[in-house]
């Protein structure tokens, strides 16, 4: 627990893109500290699915995957992860259209992120995301 004059600890988070338009929308939208409680954010930046994996293995506090990236798209990437990865961080997918919000709970993702952005409302889902993974207990291997 982390007292009130003590700085809370740098937060982890990848976003999955292959334009580089849409990983800059998603930073510029969350910023570097969603909520006043939670430690700043370094960001991630991956172009290419096997990017995503590694850093994922390395560790990272939240992957938030662009539903619409090519040629391996955010959901199935997430359902991937899920599915494949012991303790996953927890994921949100970047739908471009709020018709997708239902495929998107297919991928498993924790949450869905709809283009375009809401800064309030995106870094707000992002923040409700990282206090759960926090107060998770970790998966020992």
């Amino acid at each position: 627990m982390t007292s009130p004059s003590s700085t809370p600890p740098d937060l982890t988070v990848l976003i999955y893109s292959q334009l580089p338009a849409v990983r800059a929308q998603v930073r510029q939208a969350i910023g570097r500290r969603p909520a006043a409680d939670l430690g700043r954010i370094e960001w991630i930046e991956c172009s290419r699915f096997d990017e995503v994996t590694f850093e994922v293995e390395r560790g990272v506090d939240l992957a938030i995957l662009d539903g619409e990236a090519q040629p391996t798209g955010g959901m199935g990437v997430a359902r991937a992860m899920k599915n494949e990865i012991r303790d996953c961080p927890p994921l949100a997918v970047l739908v471009a259209r709020v018709q997708d919000t239902w495929l998107a709970s297919w991928s498993m993702a924790d949450a869905v992120l709809t283009r375009p952005l809401d800064p309030v409302r995106a870094a707000q889902q992002v923040a409700e995301l990282l206090r759960a993974r926090a107060s998770e207990i970790p998966v020992v291997r």
